[in-house]
């Protein structure tokens, strides 16, 4: 098989990799609370190790950039454990890892996201890296829990109703239960949600649910959860983490093999 860690490529194989159009694949993630029961690496190991299976899977398509482990997540500094980055030092560093990929010839570029605090900061990454190539490198951000197979999995196999799925909650404790088991401690488990009104309140799963509306609005974490977990981590279990990441995995291959076909379309500057 071919080698698809970027990171244990000689330079040559590098720049093999970017002429024979392969995609780079760039996992993106933060060091947070995740409850009483949930390492501080959750969103680390959830990202990377979705990534990692990915790329794997499809090695002559694509190559697994080294990820990045630190985010944005200044809301969660009243728990211990969390590591956050100023929001312009974090766009902008995504923004020189992904021109860089540009630069040894890598034409399309996926951020894959694990934080929900990331998501707005990556978008903007993505867009700064399409406009500093002029357009002929694509770059394209998604959050995990948003790719289509992620989603209609989680609308089949969870338990816990709308708020369930959230941070901490019902599918991050699973997709962990099902990467590093010895980890979690399903014992001090808890059912906490965000007292926000429905609209504001976050469901990693929730997709187009009617008591949500896309509304965002994120105050301090811990006016909203003492534990930390905003979910039902006690409905996780390790064979809805295995359905779970493996339609997750899915989900990324098709949406690599995506990008991969999607052609670049030239400019038409009509000045």
């Amino acid at each position: 098989m071919a080698k698809y860690r970027f990171a244990e490529m000689i330079w040559n194989e590098i720049r093999d990799a970017a002429q024979a159009g392969k995609v780079a694949v760039l996992p993106v993630a933060t060091y947070e609370d995740h409850g009483p029961h949930l390492p501080v690496d959750t969103d680390v190991v959830l990202c990377t190790g979705i990534c990692e299976r990915a790329v794997a899977r499809i090695a002559d398509e694509a190559v697994l950039a080294p990820a990045i482990p630190h985010g944005y997540s200044p809301h969660h500094m009243d728990f211990h454990g969390t590591l956050t980055i100023e929001w312009d030092t974090f766009i902008k560093y995504v923004r020189d890892v992904c021109t860089s990929l540009s630069h040894h010839g890598f034409e399309r570029i996926l951020i894959v996201n694990g934080h929900g605090s990331n998501a707005s900061p990556l978008d903007l990454a993505a867009r700064l890296t399409v406009l500093a190539n002029e357009g002929k490198t694509y770059c394209a951000s998604v959050s995990h829990w948003d790719l289509r197979k992620a989603k209609t999995a989680g609308a089949e196999l969870r338990d816990s109703d709308y708020g369930g799925t959230s941070h901490g909650g019902e599918y991050e404790t699973a997709l962990y239960l099902a990467l590093r088991p010895e980890l979690v401690e399903m014992d001090k488990a808890v059912d906490e949600r965000s007292p926000m009104q429905d609209s504001f309140r976050t469901d990693l799963l929730a997709g187009t649910h009617p008591q949500g509306s896309g509304a965002r609005l994120v105050p301090y974490w811990s006016s909203q959860t003492a534990s930390g977990v905003m979910g039902d981590a006690s409905k996780a279990t390790p064979e809805k983490g295995e359905a779970w990441l493996e339609a997750a995995v899915d989900g990324l291959v098709d949406l690599i093999r995506e990008l991969k076909a999607q052609p670049i379309l030239p400019r038409r500057d009509q000045h």
